[in-house]
Parts: C-alpha cells; structure tokens; sequence
C-alpha cells in the first residue's frame, strides 16, 4: 500500500487557497489593509515572491514563488493568518480544539496548495486568481475588481487591461 507524500519543492512556485472559517465573511476585504499589513511583515521576516493574489470576502488565492533553498510556505501562511487574526481583532467561532490551542477560529486551520508544474500550469492559475471575482459574480470584468494583483500586473505591462476574465464557459481570459 503506497502512502501519498507532498513534495515541497525549494524555490519551487505554488498555488495556495486560503479560506476563513465562516465563509459568509466579508473579513478579508473589510480589512484588506489590516491583511496586506500581514502579508507585509511576513515577507520581510521570511521573503518570497507574490506572483498573483487575489482577496475576495471570505477566501484568497495566491501563487507564490518560494527562495532558493526554501519550501516553507506553511510557516509562512500561520505568520500571516495570526498577524491578520491579532491586528483586526477579529474573533469566530471556535472549537474546543481550537480553544485550547489559543486559536480564534477566523481561519480554516489549514489551506489548498498546489506544487506549479510548468509554465501553461503557471499561467492558468495567474489567471485563476485574475478570474476569480468574475467567477464568483463579484464583478463583470477581472479588471473592476479592486483586491487582485492584476493591476499591478497591468502596470507592468505584463498582460492588457482589455483581460476579460470572463468565465461562461470556465475558462478565464480566453
């Protein structure tokens, strides 16, 4: 019987979903700053690169590009949920389990990752995250979004802003 182990690969590049708790939450958008604060801090302690991100009202999506050398997104990711946790003062429902371990219960304990294999792999979850508040029904177009790191990718001229993001069919920007 075969066990089915996760490869972390260093200086690999991953697609992450991050959910809060209860997902009627508007949290991560009403307190995008406190969160982008978050995300700050720890990049500074702990670097890595943000590919993509997008921030919808209860969940997330991100491709990260991790250091050389360096596969330790999870560290990562509980550094940025208790930052969030403790700078809104945000506080959930909350388990014994996770009362007991002096959670808050604002987060799903755990998270979707997802090992980058090539650049088409690349490429369709950039647009993923670039689609998501399309596909959520948020917005008509990826670009009226405001919490999506395709504006900076816009800036830098690394895709149109003419990107629909339109997702009748389920695939974005086609």
């Amino acid at each position: 019987m075969s066990q089915y182990i996760r490869a972390r690969v260093p200086g690999a590049t991953y697609f992450f979903t991050v959910n809060l708790a209860d997902r009627r939450s508007r949290a991560l958008v009403e307190d995008v700053d406190v969160l982008r604060a978050a995300v700050a801090e720890v990049r500074g302690a702990r670097p890595f690169h943000i590919d993509a991100m997008v921030v919808l009202p209860d969940h997330l999506h991100a491709v990260w590009t991790m250091p050389e050398g360096d596969s330790d997104f999870s560290t990562r990711w509980k550094e940025i949920k208790t930052a969030f946790t403790k700078r809104s003062g945000r506080v959930g429902r909350c388990s014994s389990s996770k009362a007991r371990k002096g959670e808050r219960g604002v987060w799903q304990r755990r998270f979707w990752e997802h090992l980058v294999q090539d650049e088409t792999d690349y490429a369709r979850h950039v647009e993923y995250c670039w689609g998501n508040p399309v596909k959520h029904g948020y917005v008509a177009r990826a670009i009226d979004w405001p919490y999506s790191s395709i504006h900076r990718d816009i800036r830098l001229g690394r895709v149109s802003s003419e990107w629909a993001g339109t997702c009748a069919d389920g695939n974005f920007g086609e």
